[in-house]
């Protein structure tokens, strides 16, 4: 398998993955700030020039939670997906739809906003939408704090990679000071991002 990678991505939650299931991987690293993502070769693989994307045999993945999905089914006997047709199989899913998909938009939301200069910040449009995202996002943190509840794992009572793409996801909204009024899920964070597994996927 083969991993096209660049560093403070989505391409960060496959890599961790990977390194969880500890099977082989060429790890392809593509320096984005040098357009390596544009090039002829690299846009072969990936026509978007995005990361990450993933080539295993015959089949070429575009999606980091395409390939989360793929690899924990790929490898069963690692135990990073419940059983298909399991209880826990639903609830599996719908937490790593619900990360990607209702989680990782508002947070990004704040992302991009914190990234704009300080006087486009104080816009009253930009405060505004803001402000509506902050809604959003509290009620979206509020569902996942409830589905964790006491728990360390979101699934089954074991780690899962509805773990990696909700923790990685997580991770950034601790980075951005939006997790404050939500203590378990700052916990959980902090819990899954000391996995050895993160350090050797954060390692460059």
């Amino acid at each position: 398998m083969k991993l096209y990678f660049a560093p403070r991505t989505r391409a960060t939650r496959a890599r961790w993955l990977l390194e969880e299931l500890g099977v082989p991987y060429e790890l392809v690293k593509l320096d984005l700030a040098r357009q390596e993502n544009a090039t002829p070769a690299y846009l072969a693989v990936h026509p978007l020039g995005e990361v990450p994307a993933l080539v295993d045999g015959d089949v070429t993945l575009l999606e980091s939670l395409a390939i989360c999905l793929h690899l924990a089914d790929r490898f069963p006997e690692k135990h990073l997906a419940p059983p298909v047709g399991s209880a826990e199989c639903g609830p599996y899913y719908q937490w790593m739809v619900f990360a990607e998909v209702s989680l990782d938009p508002v947070v990004m939301a704040f992302y991009r906003h914190a990234q704009l200069p300080e006087e486009q910040k104080a816009r009253a449009h930009s405060e505004e939408a803001l402000a509506k995202h902050r809604t959003r996002l509290t009620a979206v943190l509020d569902v996942i704090q409830g589905g964790l509840g006491g728990r360390e794992f979101l699934v089954g009572g074991a780690f899962t990679a509805a773990d990696v793409v909700m923790a990685s996801i997580l991770h950034l909204a601790n980075t951005l000071k939006l997790l404050d009024d939500h203590p378990r899920l700052v916990e959980y964070v902090k819990r899954h991002s000391q996995r050895p597994a993160v350090r050797k996927a954060v390692s460059g």
